[in-house]
């Protein structure tokens, strides 16, 4: 079920963790095969990071909450960049369909060059989709912004922001409510032998930090370009940050579970409290 901070903390649950492209293979579901999704709940407040296929059964909790208590769903949709692994469960997002319900989605990474709602119109069109975006009944708003802006939801949450190295670019979040704070940096390349100011300044001292941790450093050489990192760096990035903790997200689809369970424990051993993100994972900050 969508998680709730109803003693006024932090929360975060995860419902996609890997990235690229979804995956169905059994030696792969202890982990999960569904993309980037993320929940947060600051207070009785709902933040969702991308809308990868993870996004699909965090609508379907949402619906049903709402069914049982008669409250409608309001939340801030926040996008790291619209590749399609990122974007792709937006249109089997029930929420969206019901018009008592209020959405925000954001973006940062487009602004001034394209539009969000743009984008995402051209996602669902054929012949690509075969219904449009106008289908949704939900208030829905499309809000664009510059990667280094801050959002101004209100609340009591401060949401700040930073651009990130990857192809057609991309955007970390870093969200505060109630002296806890989490970040969001995925996907984003990282330059050898160098920590990315924009991140170090937007992850320091975090309590948790959401790292896009595809490949391990053996493997990167192969991937140099392509827009991701290692969990090494992760672990590089968030003793320099002094974050809290860190969270591996972003799984590479050719890693299984066993290859996940060798990342954890090298992970646990290089920097304590290290963890692997997976479908169903929630934590209190």
């Amino acid at each position: 079920m969508a998680g709730t901070a109803a003693d006024g903390g932090l929360t975060v649950r995860f419902w996609g963790v890997r990235g690229s492209i979804a995956c169905a293979d059994p030696a792969m579901m202890r982990y999960g095969g569904n993309t980037s999704c993320v929940e947060v709940r600051c207070g009785d407040r709902l933040i969702i990071l991308d809308a990868g296929t993870g996004l699909k059964p965090l609508g379907e909790a949402l619906a049903a909450m709402g069914a049982a208590t008669g409250a409608p769903v309001e939340a801030d949709l926040l996008l790291s960049h619209t590749h399609l692994d990122h974007v792709t469960g937006l249109p089997f997002f029930r929420p969206a369909f019901d018009p008592g319900n209020r959405l925000r989605l954001w973006a940062g990474h487009l602004y001034p060059i394209r539009r969000l709602r743009e984008v995402l119109a051209g996602l669902m069109a054929p012949p690509l989709f075969p219904v449009p975006l106008d289908i949704f009944r939900a208030i829905i708003a499309y809000e664009d912004f510059r990667a280094g802006e801050e959002l101004p939801l209100g609340g009591g949450i401060a949401v700040r922001t930073a651009p990130l190295n990857h192809p057609n670019g991309a955007t970390g979040y870093r969200i505060a409510y109630g002296g806890r704070s989490v970040c969001y940096i995925t996907d984003t390349e990282h330059r050898e032998g160098q920590r990315d100011p924009a991140i170090l300044d937007l992850a320091a001292g975090a309590d948790l930090m959401i790292y896009d941790s595809t490949y391990t450093d053996a493997e990167y050489p192969l991937y140099r370009g392509w827009g991701h990192s290692t969990w090494e760096e992760g672990v590089r990035l968030a003793e320099a940050a002094g974050v809290g903790q860190l969270a591996i997200f972003h799984h590479d689809p050719n890693h299984d579970d066993s290859f996940m369970d060798g990342v954890a424990t090298a992970a646990a051993q290089a920097r304590p409290g290290t963890i692997v993100a997976r479908e169903g994972l929630e934590l209190t900050l």
